[in-house]
Order: C-alpha cells, then sequence, then structure tokens
C-alpha cells in the first residue's frame, strides 16, 4: 500500500473534534503536514482550544501540524488559512472542508436567519476556503478536495432543514467543482460520513456509538487525497467500516398521455418510470439502517469464509 500523504500538506476545516480531528490524526499518521481549523468557542485554562490540542496529540506523535482559530463565517477566513499553509509549508496540496453545524429545528418555527446562519457555515464556509485553495491549485496545476457532507442532503431529516438544504448545495457544489477541476489537475469529492460525533451522540444509540467511530470514517479521506487517486466527482457514503457509492439516478422515461392528466395518472406515470430504479432510499434513517444491514452481512460472511477470506482485514 502506498503512503501518498507524505510530505503532502493538507488544511482541515473543523478538525479540531469529531471527525475532522479523525481526519487530521490518520492524515498526519501518514505523514502529511497540518493545518488544523476550528474556532475557539470554548478553551481551555491555557488558553488552548479543540485545534491547539489536536496539534499538541499530532507533535506528540511525531507529526507536524499548525493550528488555526479562524470562524469559516468571517469573509477573510478562507484566505487566512491559504496564506497559513503557504507560510509555513510553501504549499498547499489538499482541502478537506469538514466545519459544520446542525441547530436541529422543525423549518415552520425556524426563520429565514436561522437557516442561514447554518447556510453560513456549512456551505458558504467551505466555499470560503475552496475558493482560495483553487487559485494556488490551479497555479499549481494539481490538487485535491474532499468536501464532508451528509446523506441528510440526498433525502432530507425531519427537524434538520437547514442541515440537510446546506449539505445538499455542499453536495451539488461538490460535483460541480468535479467538472471544472480536471483541466487544472484538481479533483473534487464529496464523502457523506456516519459516526458518532458531538452532533450525534445524543441520538445514537449506544450499541452503535463505538461502531461508528469517526476512525473508520478517516481512511478515506485520506485515499481520496492520494495523488495516485483518480477519483473525481465522486458521492461516497462511509461508516462503520463498509463504503458505498451514492449517485443520482433517473427512472425510465414514460409517455405523457395527450390530453389532461390527473393526480391518480401521474402517479401512475411515477410508479412506472420509478420500477427500473436501483435501490431506492426514502430517508436518511432508512439508508443508515441499510447501511447497518449490509455490514452486518459483510460481518457475517466474514465467519463463513474465515481468515484469509476476501473480507478479512476490514
Amino acid at each position: 500500500m502506498t503512503n501518498g500523504a507524505t510530505g503532502r500538506v493538507v488544511l482541515v476545516t473543523g478538525g479540531g473534534k469529531g471527525l475532522g480531528r479523525a481526519f487530521a490524526l490518520d492524515l498526519a499518521a501518514r505523514g502529511a503536514n497540518l493545518v488544523i481549523n476550528n474556532r475557539n468557542r470554548t478553551v481551555d485554562s491555557d488558553g488552548r482550544g479543540p485545534a491547539d490540542h489536536v496539534v499538541a496529540e499530532i507533535l506528540a506523535a511525531g507529526g507536524e501540524a499548525i493550528a488555526d482559530h479562524s470562524d469559516v463565517t468571517d469573509p477573510g477566513s478562507g484566505q487566512r488559512m491559504v496564506n497559513a499553509a503557504i507560510d509555513r509549508y510553501g504549499r498547499l496540496d489538499a482541502i478537506v472542508a469538514s466545519a459544520g453545524v446542525s441547530h436541529p429545528a422543525m423549518l415552520h418555527r425556524s426563520s429565514v436567519e436561522d437557516v442561514q446562519a447554518v447556510l453560513d457555515i456549512n456551505l458558504t464556509g467551505a466555499l470560503r476556503t475552496v475558493l482560495a485553495g483553487l487559485e494556488v491549485f490551479r497555479r499549481q496545476g494539481q490538487g485535491r478536495v474532499v468536501l464532508v457532507s451528509s446523506v441528510g442532503g440526498l433525502y432530507g431529516e425531519v427537524g434538520l432543514g437547514a442541515y440537510s438544504a446546506s449539505k445538499g448545495a455542499l453536495t451539488a457544489l461538490g460535483r460541480t467543482l468535479a467538472l471544472e477541476g480536471p483541466r487544472y489537475g484538481v479533483h473534487t469529492n464529496v464523502l457523506l460520513p456516519y459516526a458518532t460525533t458531538q452532533m450525534t451522540e445524543g441520538d445514537m444509540p449506544s450499541d452503535l456509538a463505538s461502531r461508528m467511530d469517526p476512525a473508520l470514517v478517516a481512511p478515506v479521506v485520506s485515499a481520496l487525497l492520494d495523488p495516485a487517486c483518480t477519483l473525481n466527482g465522486r458521492v461516497l457514503v462511509a461508516g462503520g467500516g463498509g463504503l458505498r457509492v451514492a449517485d443520482i439516478v433517473e427512472g425510465t422515461t414514460v409517455p405523457i398521455p395527450e390530453g389532461s392528466l390527473d393526480g391518480q395518472g401521474l402517479a401512475d406515470l411515477v410508479a412506472r418510470s420509478n420500477a427500473s430504479l436501483p435501490t431506492r432510499h426514502t430517508t436518511s434513517s432508512d439508508a443508515f439502517q441499510g447501511l447497518l444491514a449490509d455490514l452486518d452481512a459483510l460481518d457475517d460472511l466474514a465467519d463463513l469464509v474465515g481468515p484469509g477470506g476476501p473480507t478479512a482485514g476490514r
């Protein structure tokens, strides 16, 4: 297995906690140089915030990292983070846009300002960082971007309308960047992780908490940032030691009958078109249960095959 992270310079936003921390630690263990961003909502008695603590972990393990405390809602934050990488390491090779908030609320109880606050972090914050990085990548003729989105952005989620909207837009942004970037050697992919984090631990059953360790998702990010990785524009779901591809699908085209079309007639047309689709999840919770069922099936297969079989080492 190649170690494509050695010497690479990676900026990770939201890198002080949860998934971002797991990504940073995995990349550092593979030899990457990190700029770890996390705003300081709280600090310890020494004035150190989450990013500082992750940097300390990396340095103690013999790695290389610096902390950045920018708030991604600040218009100048993206450029400052990119400048920090250039000033310290002389280059920037990749960005992992992982900063995010959820702020659960039913939409009918939310204001436009409430929704905008989530969009400012999850979508616009990522955009600020990536746009600043793209200027560097284009000059270099190479770069990698991973946008950390959510299955909520595919299906929506009750009580998480603002979050789902921001993540759906982030996924679409990633696909567009993937179309525009290859001419400059820039590859962009989107990750939809399942993991126990500060956002999810309150709703995560105790028996799933350890199974959804963020560290099980981190190797996917490191692999996507490997210069040898040619994947571009892919949307990958990962969690619990498993991975699957998400994609945009359309059903078979069916003719609209001439004349009037009523509600039942339209429902029949939709059913006919929909019949050609592959496995289809209706909600993010349904998709998560499907992933757990797949993982259980893989575990059962591993037990049957035994050591050295095709699933050994998962």
